[in-house]
């Protein structure tokens, strides 16, 4: 889903959205769908207190329980989760901006947004804990990196940095922290960090009260 491109339908990661899909032709994966994006509205903002109890019963202990279940797409809660930020190379940014030209250019309209792109100059990282043991899993969460961009603009460099360690190893897991984690369709062994959440732990029995 082109996110850039979703004039008049822009919404916030806490939103209910209704929209219209087809079943992908060659994508198999349960969780899958093609968005006809023109469809996409805007219900309301999921409130803070309905969250846990919405999303509690998609956590899995691992990617690999996951996987096991026949899922491509799970919550996770990690333990002993460290964020790291490790500078890029000059030859990796320049990669990344020609992925993205080249991106762009395979697009049925040329998205001269994506071709302009500028890409972090971090490779923004957890180590963490599971079920399953030990991991290093590249941040693919675009929030992660529009807050160092916002930060950065408004505080410089170091201190965006350092404001980001803060949240992501001090506030989030004190409060309850989930990783959003995805496989790919052609290589459904490989799993990606999609998306860094803020959510409470709550106990068993709160999930029926």
């Amino acid at each position: 889903m082109r996110f850039r491109h979703l004039q008049g339908s822009t919404f916030k990661r806490w939103d209910w959205v209704n929209f219209a899909y087809r079943r992908p032709t060659r994508d198999r994966r349960v969780e899958s769908c093609h968005v006809y994006e023109d469809s996409i509205s805007v219900d309301r903002s999921l409130p803070e207190d309905e969250r846990s109890r919405l999303l509690s019963p998609l956590i899995t202990r691992s990617a690999a329980d996951a996987a096991r279940k026949g899922l491509s797409l799970t919550l996770v809660r990690p333990r002993k989760a460290k964020f790291i930020a490790k500078l890029k190379s000059v030859a990796d940014i320049a990669e990344e901006r020609d992925a993205f030209r080249l991106a762009a250019q395979q697009t049925s309209i040329f998205d001269k947004e994506l071709a302009e792109l500028d890409p972090s100059p971090f490779d923004f990282r957890f180590q963490f804990e599971d079920d399953d043991g030990t991991h290093n899993y590249q941040n693919g969460d675009w929030e992660t990196h529009a807050m160092f961009w916002r930060w950065k603009k408004m505080h410089g460099e170091t201190e965006a940095l350092t404001r980001m360690a803060e949240v992501y190893n001090e506030h989030y897991p004190a409060k309850g922290m989930v990783f959003a984690l995805g496989n790919m369709a052609k290589r459904p062994q490989t799993w990606q960090l999609l998306g860094v959440l803020r959510l409470d732990e709550i106990k068993q029995n709160d999930l029926f009260g």
